[in-house]
């Protein structure tokens, strides 16, 4: 990603947090609100260091589901939560730690999926979770493998395999978080982007 386009994507999301933090005092009932504000705080837990980070999701968690008790039918919250615990997950680079996030995760696309059956992101989303326990363990596996090599005095050809296969697993990790990161930015750019449209010219 462009520096540039990264710099663009951090002004936006931090601008609908700040509009939905200040519409959140004027109304605090407003589940849509509540939602944009949860996953605006997902997309910029991304470009946070790892502490900063987990505390930007377990604020979006806590929109979200405060966005749920208002109004338990609104899949879009429900999807967002599956991210955020997906995120978070990935973040934990113990597997029985990671294990309950997934599980979480899988259960809100799940709860998406049967409020919104027709929405492919969130049948996507729900396929790919059944598959992101096994992308954790082999990314930890080979990222804690890739330290053990090139902390020893290996082979250089052995140290350049290794780091290749850790470039590649990374660039597959990062390809699945970044497309179910983007795909919240999405719905949250779009969801905010009509509440902001300018108003018409007179005529």
């Amino acid at each position: 990603m462009e520096m540039g386009d990264e710099f663009d994507r951090i002004l936006l999301f931090e601008h609908a947090r700040k509009t939905c933090e200040t519409n959140y005092s004027k109304n605090p009932l407003d589940a849509e609100n509540l939602t944009k504000w949860g996953g605006a705080l997902i997309e910029l837990s991304q470009f946070q260091n790892p502490a900063e980070s987990k505390s930007m999701l377990s604020d979006a968690v806590l929109k979200l589901k405060e966005a749920l008790e208002i109004n338990p039918k609104r899949h879009d919250a429900m999807w967002c939560l599956g991210n955020a615990y997906t995120t978070t997950a990935f973040m934990t680079p113990d597997m029985e730690q990671a294990k309950p996030y997934f599980d979480k995760a899988a259960d809100y696309f799940q709860q998406a999926v049967e409020e919104e059956p027709s929405n492919d992101l969130y049948r996507k989303s729900l396929e790919v979770s059944s598959k992101a326990p096994d992308l954790h363990a082999e990314i930890h596996k080979q990222q804690a493998f890739g330290q053990q090599v090139l902390g020893g005095a290996g082979a250089s050809s052995s140290s350049t395999q290794t780091a290749s296969k850790k470039k590649k697993s990374n660039d597959f990790t990062y390809d699945v978080l970044g497309w179910v990161i983007l795909a919240a930015g999405l719905v949250v750019w779009l969801g905010f982007a009509k509440n902001q449209a300018p108003p018409q010219p007179p005529r």
